[in-house]
């Protein structure tokens, strides 16, 4: 075990993405490499999903629910401050509010390392957004990222240098999970079976999906299955009934557990407008499925090979994406070899390998 004191920097937690996923996964494996792993937090949660290695450093009184998201990272900031404080020469590895926690480190001297999770394409938007994060991503000791593409992303917007780290994939996790069964009789062996798992958010863009279903509503045997939770919610909602596609469109929350339904479906679909390295995919390969993505930055083409292992379509082309599940209703074995290379090309994701990858940069 490492005498070094690591801190990891996650304010809040959303069960339903992918940077906390990545970041329970991590942060139990360097728990096993090194002495002291602290994690600050505003979540009291996030006790029941890391080991007992991990010293959690969080409120007594839960404040997220009463908090605005900003406010929540400056409570958050103070806790860190103190827990820098109070150990010897830590290394920061922040997860989450990279901004607030970057600023803090430079301003006391303390090494931080940042993980940047979405494309820049989603979050400098605009000329003074992007001298900011220029300046104060510079600031980290080490940037890493989790695509390639996105690495050129941010090189050529900012003129930083990071790591990329692939998001380490647990095959074996994944596959023992999909055999969990469960009663759900939406799908049909007579139909074409989609399904989509993530936020409702307007990152994700669902109306894109939805749109493209109801050019399809009148020619296709189609169901699909939405699955997530998010302030966007309603909204799809109500766009699934006014285009009155409730026998074709099905919601369900959340699942902790969402592969065995992933497992029931034909074809996996992300229409997001911008993502990292989208791990849904990663998961939905595994299990044997036909992808169909968005060639949004930063990921899908990244993870399907250039197209090589799936069927891209321009973002928010909802009219592109009809055609494309349209066609699949024609059985061809075309299919099966982007089925093949997509899984052939996942030791990209080698579990061991990659938090490997992070122990070395944290050990550093």
């Amino acid at each position: 075990m490492i005498k070094k004191n690591i801190i990891i920097f996650m304010p809040t937690i959303d069960y339903g993405g992918g940077v906390e996923k990545n970041f329970f996964i991590i942060t139990n494996y360097l728990s096993t490499k090194f002495k002291k792993i602290t994690v600050v937090t505003l979540s009291q949660a996030v006790k029941t999903k890391l080991n007992n290695k991990v010293n959690i450093v969080c409120p007594k009184i839960s404040l997220i629910h009463y908090l605005g998201r900003r406010l929540r990272f400056i409570v958050a900031l103070v806790y860190l401050l103190q827990t820098i404080l109070v150990n010897k020469k830590p290394t920061v590895f922040c997860f989450q509010g990279i901004i607030y926690c970057t600023l803090l480190c430079k301003i006391i001297g303390t090494k931080i390392i940042v993980r940047s999770n979405s494309s820049p394409s989603g979050w400098s938007n605009n000329f003074i957004k992007m001298i900011l994060y220029k300046k104060i991503y510079s600031f980290a000791d080490t940037i890493v990222v989790n695509s390639q593409n996105f690495k050129k992303e941010i090189k050529k917007k900012f003129n930083l240098e990071s790591v990329c780290i692939y998001n380490p994939l647990n095959k074996i996790e994944v596959l023992k999970n999909s055999k969990k069964e469960i009663n759900f009789n939406f799908f049909n062996k007579k139909y074409l079976n989609l399904i989509s798992v993530a936020r409702f958010a307007e990152q994700k863009d669902h109306e894109c999906l939805i749109r493209a279903i109801n050019l399809l509503k009148n020619k296709s045997n189609i169901k699909l299955l939405l699955i997530g939770s998010g302030n966007l919610k309603k909204k799809i909602s109500y766009l699934i009934k006014k285009f009155k596609l409730s026998k074709n469109i099905k919601i369900i929350d959340y699942q902790k557990n969402p592969f065995p339904f992933i497992k029931m479906s034909d074809v996996f679909i992300l229409s997001s407008k911008y993502e990292g390295s989208p791990n849904v995919l990663l998961e939905a390969i595994t299990l044997n499925k036909l992808i169909i993505s968005s060639d949004c930055p930063t990921g899908p083409r990244e993870i399907l090979d250039e197209g090589k292992g799936g069927i891209l379509f321009k973002v928010g082309d909802y009219k592109r994406l009809s055609n494309i599940i349209q066609f699949l209703k024609k059985k061809n074995k075309k299919f099966d070899k982007l089925k093949t290379h997509a899984k052939k090309r996942l030791y990209r994701f080698d579990y061991k390998k990659r938090l490997d990858d992070y122990f070395k940069i944290v050990s550093t």
